[in-house]
C-alpha cells in the first residue's frame, strides 16, 4: 500500500472512530480565558455565556498561524463554533437577506464552505434551510442540522438565539507551517447594525499533528 493510499485510509478511520491515535502531538490549544491571542491575526475577544470567546465577527474573521511543526502526515483541527442570532442559511432574497456563508480555509484550500440557519422551525411554516453539515450550495438541510447545542442565549436580540457546533477536521498535511483561516460572508442589507443582527465566535481551539 503506497503512502497516499495509507493517508486516505487513516483520514477515513479518524473521521469514523472515536479512539485516540497514539502518535499525535498537540501543537496548539486555546480556550481564551487568559486573553491569549498569540499566533492569531485579527483577533478580538468578547465574553459570551460567561466564557471568553474569539470574536464576534461579521463579514470578517481571523487567521491562526503555526510554525516549526514536528514531522507529521495529518493535522486535526477542532473548535467550538457559535452562530449568534438571525442567520438565514441558504435564503437569498435579492441580495437583501442571505445566503449566510461561513468558511474554514487551511493553507489556502477551503475545507468548509457552508451556510447556517438559526431560524426556528414553526409548525405550518417552511423552515429556512442550511447547507451544514454539507457544503453550500448543493444541500438544503433543516435549520440547525448537526448542532451540538441549541437555544443558547442571544447576543443582541431574541431572534435565533445562539447555536453551538462542534467542528472537527482531519487534513492531510506535512509542511512545517500551518495557516488556518475562519471567515464569513454574511448578507443583511436590511439592518443598520450588522454585527448585532448576525455574528459568530469560536472557542476551545485545538490543533494536533499526527504521524502515521
Amino acid at each position: 500500500m503506497n503512502r497516499s493510499i495509507l493517508i486516505i485510509f487513516f483520514l477515513i478511520l479518524l473521521n469514523s472512530c472515536t479512539k485516540d491515535v497514539h502518535n499525535q502531538v498537540e501543537v496548539y490549544s486555546n480556550d481564551f480565558e487568559q486573553s491569549d491571542l498569540k499566533n492569531i491575526s485579527n483577533g478580538v475577544l468578547t465574553t459570551f455565556n460567561k466564557t471568553k470567546v474569539l470574536g464576534r465577527y461579521n463579514n470578517g474573521g481571523f487567521d491562526l498561524s503555526l510554525k516549526d511543526l514536528p514531522k507529521h502526515d495529518l493535522v486535526e483541527v477542532t473548535f467550538d463554533l457559535y452562530i449568534h442570532d438571525s442567520w438565514d442559511g441558504n435564503q437569498n432574497k435579492d441580495n437583501i437577506d442571505g445566503p449566510d456563508i461561513w468558511k474554514l480555509i487551511v493553507d489556502g484550500k477551503e475545507y468548509i464552505n457552508t451556510t447556517f440557519s438559526n431560524n426556528a422551525c414553526i409548525a405550518g411554516q417552511a423552515c429556512v434551510p442550511q447547507s451544514y453539515p454539507n457544503d453550500y450550495p448543493n444541500y438544503n438541510n433543516v435549520s440547525r442540522e448537526g448542532a451540538y447545542k441549541i437555544n443558547l442565549p442571544s447576543v443582541c436580540h431574541n431572534v435565533g438565539g445562539t447555536t453551538l457546533y462542534k467542528i472537527k477536521k482531519n487534513i492531510s498535511h506535512s509542511k512545517s507551517s500551518l495557516l488556518i483561516q475562519a471567515l464569513d460572508k454574511l448578507v443583511q442589507t436590511n439592518t443598520n447594525d450588522p454585527l448585532c443582527d448576525e455574528s459568530w465566535s469560536v472557542d476551545n481551539i485545538k490543533v494536533k499533528v499526527i504521524t502515521l
